[in-house]
């Protein structure tokens, strides 16, 4: 819909004040935000105008306007300016990005930690899982006659480990045997490579020594197993108490459970629309019932070897958006940097002109 410009600076005063305040917002602080030289009964009327077009709302008979989920549509899109990070907020989630050899998992966890102390908004994260994971090393520790710990790693860098307990004794010469036999035969291989080498295997290993090579392997299946799982990971869900519109625990409590259980979580709009890199959606906007009064806005990230993610904030439809579109497209910029994958000229272009 065209605007003229001053409607156009009505709703914009209306909308970042609203964003500020959570309170209605009337003719005469429009007056006077929107740097207007007319009288605040002309800013009555295009605010009737505003209300009428279905950019704003009027929750009480004397109260003054709010804007609508189609007011902040219209604004994200074509009245907002795109915010500057601070250095200090630079530097923090250039903290957070630091450890490119690190697991992805944690360097994602601290991440969106940092992001939702940095909106006072929930974050949540989506690392889509990596089509092909396998074993890189195995490496073997002796803890006391009858146990040890495997050591795993995988190629994209996950360590884990497991303290294995035997029934019997096991010498450092069996223990270096075992992890001999490991790294010759299991390293390289995806999940079902593993399972199919171990069952070769049995018809021609002593069958204490494949008990041996059992547990660790099947160890390892378990760790590339979590890693083939697309992982959700919420964050700051508290900071929701912290707005007016969720002070109310009978409001606030629906979406808290919503944000913290994994089978919800995974029923989050993950997918962003036309390979944008930056969506948001506003209030009825998203499908899902539970977040029909929220608005969420998600960047993507690419970090290579087809591993893809998500990270997104979950608020209230009065959400800083320019705030918060800052924060996030410079973390999933970052990410993408950090890990060698260049964004695409056209998304370069796309991010200076918005």
């Amino acid at each position: 819909m065209e605007l003229t410009e001053r409607k156009k600076r009505i709703l914009r005063a209306i909308v970042e004040t609203y964003i500020a305040t959570a309170e209605p917002v009337g003719s005469k602080a429009v007056a006077e935000l929107a740097g207007l030289d007319v009288s605040t009964a002309t800013i009555r009327n295009e605010m009737a105008d505003l209300t009428e077009l279905g950019l704003l709302e009027q929750p009480h008979t004397s109260a003054g306007r709010i804007p609508s989920a189609a007011g902040y549509r219209l604004y994200v899109n074509e009245l907002m300016d795109r915010q500057q990070l601070t250095i200090q907020e630079t530097q923090r989630i250039n903290e957070a990005l630091n450890l490119k050899m690190e697991e992805l998992d944690r360097v994602i966890d601290r991440a969106g930690k940092v992001l939702s102390q940095l909106s006072d908004y929930p974050v949540f994260t989506v690392a889509a899982a990596k089509q092909r994971v396998t074993v890189k090393r195995f490496d073997l520790l002796m803890v006391e006659e009858n146990a040890f710990i495997a050591v795993v790693m995988t190629d994209n860098s996950v360590v884990k480990n497991k303290l294995i307990h035997l029934p019997d004794q096991l010498s450092d010469t069996q223990l270096q045997l075992l992890s001999a036999v490991l790294n010759t035969s299991f390293v390289g291989l995806s999940r079902e490579e593993m399972e199919e080498a171990l069952d070769k295997m049995e018809t021609h290993t002593a069958p204490g020594a494949f008990e041996l090579i059992s547990l660790v392997v099947e160890f390892a299946i378990e760790v590339l197993d979590d890693q083939g799982r697309q992982k959700f990971r919420t964050a700051g869900i508290t900071h929701l108490l912290e707005h007016p519109e969720y002070r109310s625990l009978d409001k606030a409590k629906p979406l808290m459970n919503y944000l913290s259980e994994e089978n919800e979580t995974s029923r989050l709009p993950m997918n962003l629309n036309n390979g944008k890199s930056m969506n948001i959606l506003i209030g009825p906007e998203n499908v899902n019932d539970a977040l029909k009064d929220t608005s969420v806005v998600m960047a993507s990230y690419d970090i290579g070897d087809n591993m893809k993610g998500i990270i997104g904030v979950v608020g209230p439809t009065r959400m800083d958006y320019a705030k918060v579109t800052a924060r996030l497209s410079y973390f999933a910029d970052s990410l993408t940097r950090m890990f060698g994958k260049e964004l695409p000229s056209g998304e370069q272009e796309d991010k200076e002109e918005s």
